[in-house]
């Protein structure tokens, strides 16, 4: 098995490449996503969106999350709510959380760097483009994961890469020509306001 990844600025864009990547087959179980939530649009979900105390348990629970449900189904009955250092308030579900507990939560991953980058790392991703994902996470975007056979890389990617995903080369290269030379855990997280500016920059 492979770990591929994508990064949207948009959260509903991120949902769209987890339905393409399920549609061609892969199992929920592999997939997993990682998305900023400093402007609180997970706590202010509709009411009338359904919850499942339990549809989330075993990713909730490896995670240390306890059972914080909630969603519309499927992946989404899963996500939960927690902190990541350098990155502040997410909103998570999959494995990249649930098998990577303890980097989530700060915690070396392999002799990696910790948080998510340390996650990301431990799973097969180059710590260069997971410093890139974190950041882009911390600048209030969103991750999705997947783990998909060595034959299916290529059509997983594709999945992930669709005209709204973010083009990391290009947004590495944003970063860097602000000073920016790798993910730092220890870094204050975006505020709200800083996350609605970085998010318009982007916006097409």
């Amino acid at each position: 098995m492979a770990t591929v990844s994508g990064l949207f600025d948009n959260y509903d864009e991120a949902l769209a490449a987890v339905s393409r990547l399920e549609a061609f087959g892969t199992d929920r179980s592999d997939i997993s996503i990682v998305a900023n939530n400093a402007d609180d649009w997970y706590g202010r979900r509709p009411a009338d969106v359904e919850t499942d105390s339990k549809a989330g348990e075993g990713a909730a629970s490896g995670a240390g999350l306890g059972a914080v449900v909630g969603g519309a189904g499927g992946l989404l009955a899963g996500l939960g709510l927690l902190a990541i250092p350098g990155i502040g308030p997410v909103v998570a579900a999959g494995w990249l959380v649930a098998t990577g507990a303890g980097a989530v939560a700060g915690a070396a991953a392999g002799g990696a760097v910790g948080g998510l980058v340390g996650s990301m790392v431990s799973e097969g991703v180059p710590e260069d483009r997971a410093n890139v994902y974190a950041e882009g996470v911390r600048r209030g975007g969103t991750l999705v994961s997947a783990k998909v056979p060595d034959d299916r890389i290529v059509e997983a990617q594709a999945a992930l890469d669709d005209e709204v995903s973010v083009d990391l080369v290009e947004r590495e290269r944003a970063y860097r020509g602000e000073g920016w030379s790798r993910f730092d855990p220890d870094a204050p997280a975006y505020t709200t306001e800083e996350v609605t500016k970085e998010r318009a920059r982007y916006r097409i």
